[in-house]
């Protein structure tokens, strides 16, 4: 099937639900972060922050692991 549309793709074909089904809010040393509970450790999906300092923390990149 070929569209010939300026609707981005996001919205013509959605993503899943159950692929954000296991990720959740959660504050690390103040900062909040979206994360994805892998076995027994957290994967960081995004840094939720407004502040601009947050996002050159090393220990909070996305893709990065964290315990809790």
């Amino acid at each position: 099937m070929i569209l010939y549309t300026v609707v981005p793709n996001d919205l013509v074909f959605p993503t899943e639900a159950s692929e954000f089904s296991g990720q959740m809010m959660m504050d690390y040393q103040g900062i909040p972060i979206l994360v994805q509970q892998e076995e027994h450790k957290y994967r960081i999906i995004r840094v939720m922050s407004s502040d601009p300092a947050h996002y050159l923390n090393e220990q909070i990149c996305p893709g990065e692991f964290i315990n809790n």
